[in-house]
């Protein structure tokens, strides 16, 4: 099949804030057949004021009153590299202006276990980015680690295709399939902070939460280093934002914002893979190794987490000092 090239429509829809979801539809459905994806109709009032709610109810009874089909897909690192190329690479380079610093650090060959701190309580744009920046500076495969939601939540098969965040390489945030991704050796791009990270709001939003320690102990299990990697910038994609912890637990998210553009993304609800515009720089630490010595189960979990906090209190002192 021919490449996707970007049209006059499709930097409009980069550079128009409710037209990002346009742009991850129509670049699977260049690729994938999709009977059950949005049409030309339909992406036409997502660009108009509370047209999305139209739209979505005019697939709803185009598809006969249910919900889009689920599909069972498997990563595909054909369509990840056509989506890093033709999708992310403009979003990357114009929107993000996105940079790796201090590649010295940057270790030569795979396998890795990412470590970076998340923030921004939106799509998560710096996972998608860092990824992007690795993959184009080295060639490697990378999978981010994404929570469960992001897979199963209803919204999603309304927003974004089924299996789109399978097929791209996302590995769901549960102990086998954190497992199966490390053993296959590919890069697999972790936030130890958890949802942690992103739900802190814009009051911390240079603290880092506390740290799960599970990837430590896998870390040492597999014999695969820890690359350390600090985010700036990605604390503005979602600004001025909390956590609204009681509406987000009646609507089954992970997380919930409220912010002042909360009445745009109520008028443009495909505005919920959008992100403010900001420079997201990356700061490469030198390569992490555990030692975790300790014998028996809950001494070498004590002995874990405690390595796990001293990377975090490493990360945030480079926090720290980069702010200032």
């Amino acid at each position: 099949m021919n490449c996707y090239n970007f049209t006059w429509f499709d930097w409009f829809c980069l550079w128009y804030p409710p037209g990002w979801l346009i742009l991850f539809n129509r670049h699977w459905q260049h690729y994938h057949a999709d009977p059950d994806g949005w049409n030309w109709l339909e992406y036409i009032l997502f660009l108009i004021p509370c047209g999305f709610y139209l739209a979505l109810f005019i697939r709803w009874l185009r598809l006969g009153c249910r919900f889009p089909r689920i599909q069972s897909y498997t990563f595909d690192p054909y369509y990840q590299q056509a989506f890093r190329d033709e999708i992310l690479s403009p979003i990357v380079k114009f929107y993000f202006r996105a940079e790796l610093k201090q590649l010295e650090n940057l270790p030569k060959k795979a396998p890795l276990l990412v470590a970076m701190n998340h923030a921004g309580m939106c799509f998560p744009w710096d996972f998608l980015v860092l990824g992007y920046l690795l993959s184009e500076t080295r060639n490697w495969t990378v999978q981010p680690l994404a929570g469960v939601a992001l897979f199963d939540h209803p919204w999603m098969r309304w927003w974004l295709p089924s299996g789109w965040a399978q097929v791209l390489g996302g590995v769901r945030a549960k102990r086998d399939d954190f497992e199966a991704a490390l053993a296959q050796e590919t890069v697999l791009l972790y936030a130890p902070e958890g949802l942690r990270g992103p739900m802190k709001g814009w009051s911390k939003k240079h603290q880092l939460e506390t740290f799960d320690s599970s990837f430590i102990q896998l870390s040492d299990r597999y014999n695969i280093p820890i690359l350390p990697v600090v985010c700036l910038g990605n604390e503005y994609l979602h600004p001025w934002a909390i956590h609204f912890k009681a509406l987000a637990k009646k609507l089954y998210l992970p997380f919930l914002p409220i912010s002042p553009l909360i009445p745009l993304f109520a008028l443009f609800p495909s505005m919920g893979v959008w992100a403010m515009r900001s420079r997201l720089c990356y700061f490469i630490q030198p390569v992490y190794k555990t030692e975790l010595k300790a014998d028996g189960n809950m001494r070498m979990r004590s002995r874990a987490y405690q390595e796990a906090q001293s990377l975090r209190e490493k990360m945030q002192t480079l926090i720290n000092q980069l702010l200032q």
